[in-house]
């Protein structure tokens, strides 16, 4: 009963809620550590603070004088909080964040005259070794420079006593680094692409906002259960363990009372997101036993990718505070539902419309439909892009595990909106009658529902919904960075509203068509092009599969096969058209992710090789000693008879031993696939080794090891049970 397992439960079960002190209300403490537009009304100039204005609202440059100002007001706000450090913040292509800290504190040349110094030199760039983070090729070992550069429109932060600076990260020869430019890039691209559309309808709009609310799912484990398994802590899911007999199929942990000490983590989570302006507003159990989420308000998509990201560091270090370890993989546990971010996305003018909300009037409702139908234009033309958009290791243990969307792209928009898009769809075509266009506006347009929030069904198996006046992208896998996701979305978008713009100018001008006309004949085109993308049924069935293929939908199942589409002569020119990347920064990207993949499966295979050798095969042959002595001392006993009374132990020491040796061969078998596989130099080729040649032995392994669990005294199996990590509150 020493073993770590044993250890560890006691720990666990002997935690009492960590109490700590809420500051107030919540609107009281909200962004007091954010460098935002209260603290810079303060601490800045009125010069500075129009520039840094102007620099958000219309990405004028703000030059190095009018920085050294901004860094005196930051740093005085910062000093006045405690702050000695700073650091420019960023988001490699690691999926992370990094950050390098620099103290305030300099001293003359002769070491004499120490003071706190931050210049607009610091503030606005720093040089992190280029080559040392993940570059696809951009740079080398001997080709290290490259540049971090301040975000204006995302502000500074303060964590513990450090002021946190978001820039983004680009190399010396100028392509893009990180996540944050190619977002940056599209929407602005959807920016000028939604506004020219919008101009049909309002010429007083000057601004579209792409918003975005991501909901962040995650379980709670004890730390002490956790770094029992070494598996859970290398790579962030368990790679073995027997299914618990209780799991999630009461239904009784959705929803439910918050655990105690859950809650007591989320309120200090809570007040941390509140310093840091994390609008954080909704918290409650999912549908795994230790599984919970957290959902903010939303926010311009660039904020609300910075807080998550954020927020994800942030959740780690409070449950440090807590004794608590969060897994944000998408799959830690087999047998119940694994986690998502459910990225909520929509289009908001600065005249304060949602782009996609349904109203009561006719030319509002037409102005919806023209987003509506064009976005799902986007999806039906790229929906093998989207799905690389979410491609990753982890996120493929989720897709289509009958808990969460398919790897089929489709779209939902619920009964009431379909027929309106029938019905659309039936109008003559050319110029409308006056007859058409008073039934249109009246009975088409206007069978919208006036109660615009519910005018759709929820469909929990698709992955690209419409939900009353946003689309939730449903396919994000939780530990994501949401900017792929939300690049490749705005960036599709954009393009087609573009190409939506000169379609309907093409009509005005050359088939004197009115403007009404002009925008229906094309909306009703895009509804029959777009007809494929739109399903309504379960997503989860194999007549869907089998629909989908019949429709010409690309049905992905693992990463290495959907990256192909990032790489695609399509993507290439998408992204080229569009300004969000070049065809070195979008190849970059395809060789980083394929790489990424190999090495998580890599690591994946190591450790399960590890632990099913070193701690499951040990243990099995220490409980088979203690049965082969049993026998022994049956024989002695028994003499002749000791057959039939042992009976039973022979069968179970002759289980074992074809367990154990199923596990030596599979792993021998394992290994020999990836030490194949590592001598391949082309990326897909060698993604594609792992995923079909070594990956298939993960099962395989994990089955014989699960079944030894169920064997073997539970007093001597050292690795933490399901049952004790989903179980212990």
């Amino acid at each position: 009963m020493s073993t770590i397992r044993f250890q560890a439960l006691r720990e666990a079960s002997t935690r009492k809620p960590v109490q700590f002190e809420e500051s107030g209300k919540k609107s009281a403490i909200f962004g007091s550590n954010v460098f935002n537009e209260k603290a810079m009304k303060q601490y800045l100039t009125s010069d500075a603070l129009k520039g840094v204005q102007s620099a958000v609202l219309h990405g004028t440059k703000i030059d190095r004088k009018l920085a050294d100002y901004i860094a005196m007001g930051m740093k005085e706000w910062a000093l006045s909080k405690g702050v000695t450090h700073y650091t420019h913040w960023f988001q490699p292509l690691t999926g992370a964040t990094a950050e390098k800290h620099d103290a305030f504190f300099e001293t003359s040349y002769d070491g004499s005259d120490p003071v706190e110094k931050f210049g607009g030199a610091q503030l606005v760039q720093q040089e992190p070794d280029a080559s040392s983070f993940p570059n696809g090729g951009i740079r080398n070992t001997f080709e290290a420079r490259g540049y971090t550069a301040w975000d204006p429109t995302s502000p500074a932060f303060i964590y513990g006593t450090t002021l946190c600076i978001p820039t983004v990260f680009i190399s010396y020869t100028g392509e893009a680094l990180d996540n944050k430019i190619p977002l940056l890039r599209a929407l602005s691209a959807i920016d000028e692409a939604a506004t020219d559309v919008c101009k049909y309808f309002d010429k007083n709009v000057k601004k579209v906002t792409a918003t975005l609310g991501w909901e962040q799912e995650y379980f709670l484990i004890d730390k002490s259960l956790a770094e029992s398994r070494p598996d859970l802590m290398m790579t962030g899911r368990t790679l073995l363990g027997h299914t618990s007999a209780k799991g999630q199929q009461l239904d009784d942990h959705y929803f439910g009372a918050i655990p105690t000490r859950a809650l007591m983590y989320m309120r200090d989570l809570e007040q941390e997101c509140m310093l840091l302006g994390i609008p954080v507003k909704t918290r409650h159990n999912e549908v795994a036993p230790n599984q919970f989420e957290f959902a903010p308000i939303f926010e311009e998509t660039n904020l609300a990718v910075d807080h998550n990201c954020l927020l994800m560091d942030v959740m780690q270090k409070v449950a440090e505070r807590h004794d608590l370890k969060v897994l944000l993989h998408e799959k830690p546990f087999k047998g119940v539902n694994g986690s998502g971010k459910h990225n909520n996305w929509s289009l908001a003018t600065d005249t304060g419309v949602n782009l996609l909300s349904p109203s009561k009037t006719p030319m509002t409702n037409l102005q919806f439909l023209a987003f509506f139908i064009n976005t799902i234009k986007a999806v039906n033309d790229y929906e093998a892009l989207l799905r690389a958009a979410i491609a990753t290791a982890s996120n493929d243990h989720r897709l289509g595990a009958n808990e969460a969307p398919p790897a089929i792209i489709s779209v939902f928009i619920g009964a009431q909106l379909t027929k309106v898009l029938e019905e659309l769809e039936g109008v003559t075509k050319g110029k409308l009658s006056p007859e058409e266009k008073t039934d249109l506006k009246l009975n088409v347009v206007g069978k919208i529902p006036e109660v615009i929030l519910d005018n759709t069904d929820r469909n929990r198996t698709s992955p690209f919904a419409f939900t009353g006046n946003k689309f939730e992208f449903r396919a994000v896998g939780s530990t994501a960075n949401c900017s792929n996701a939300m690049t490749t979305l705005n960036t599709i978008v954009a393009k087609q509203l573009k190409d939506f713009k000169k379609e309907v100018d093409t009509l005005i001008e050359t088939k004197d068509m009115k403007k009404d006309d002009a925008i229906f004949n094309v909306l009703r085109e895009y509804i029959k092009h777009s007809k494929k993308i739109l399903f309504e049924g379960d997503g989860y069935s194999e007549a869907w599969e089998i629909e989908a293929k019949k429709r010409g939908l690309s049905n992905f199942k693992t990463t290495p096969q959907a990256l192909k589409a990032r790489a695609s002569k399509q993507a290439l020119d998408l992204f080229s058209e569009m300004g969000i990347m070049n065809h070195i920064e979008v190849e970059a990207r395809y060789e980083i992710e394929l790489e990424e993949y190999t090495k998580k499966i890599q690591i994946e295979g190591r450790v399960l090789g590890d632990i099913a050798t070193n701690h499951v095969i040990p243990t099995a042959i220490r409980y088979q000693n203690t049965l082969i002595e049993n026998v022994k001392g049956l024989k002695d006993i028994f003499g002749a008879e000791f057959e039939s009374i042992a009976k039973e132990q022979i069968i179970l020491i002759k289980s074992i031993s074809k367990h154990i040796e199923g596990i030596n061969s599979k792993v021998v078998e394992m290994t020999n696939e990836r030490k194949k596989a590592n001598v391949l130099t082309d990326a897909q080729k060698m993604a594609e080794a792992y995923c079909d040649n070594v990956k298939p032995y993960f099962e395989v392994i994990r089955e014989h090891c699960d079944k030894l669990e169920l064997l073997v005294d539970n007093e001597l199996w050292t690795l933490t049970k399901y049952r004790e990590l989903l179980f212990t509150k």
